[in-house]
């Protein structure tokens, strides 16, 4: 008998202090981002570090064209969804992918993202541009890249990027 009332006793204690406890606030945007990491990074420049002791701390600060559904066990083509690129399709030849930029995006300074900041990522990352990384451990990757190019016809709200493909 002792022993069911013990219980009893624990269950409305449990259930008291779930009340209790306010729920999980709404995510805000600013704030100090707390992560523990196991290694101190040589930087924080995702584009010249090669190592998961650069890119997982970094996830939380930088976003990306597309994604993976981070709701999807296993990744494929059919778990890739949006992040700064509102939709993109590709050619019939395979040989160019065009995407779209979602508008309401802006840098820290205020300035819009557009076409021109993701065509000067990857003229870095392919080695076209003037300016050069420190390091480059990805650029073996793109070498079937043959040109970007940008088209924004109306001012910034319809960026669009294509990437060519040899």
């Amino acid at each position: 008998m002792h022993r069911i009332l013990r219980k009893i006793v624990a269950a409305v204690i449990l259930m008291t202090g779930l009340l209790v406890v306010e729920p999980a606030l709404a995510q805000k945007s600013g704030g100090v981002l707390k992560i523990y990491h196991r290694d101190s990074p040589a930087s924080m420049s995702i584009l010249e570090e090669g190592t998961n002791s650069t890119e997982i701390p970094m996830m939380g600060v930088f976003n990306n064209l597309v994604m993976y559904d981070q709701h999807v066990a296993q990744n494929s083509l059919a778990s890739i969804v949006p992040d700064l690129a509102t939709s993109w399709s590709a050619s019939e030849d395979g040989t160019q992918l065009t995407f779209r930029l979602r508008e309401d995006v802006k840098w820290h300074d205020g300035k819009p993202f557009t076409a021109k900041d993701v065509k000067c990522t990857w003229d870095l990352l392919t080695g076209k541009s003037s300016e050069k990384l420190r390091l480059n451990p990805r650029k073996s990757w793109y070498g079937n890249i043959a040109d970007i190019t940008t088209k924004d016809p109306s001012g910034n709200k319809r960026a669009i990027w294509r990437i060519g493909i040899r």
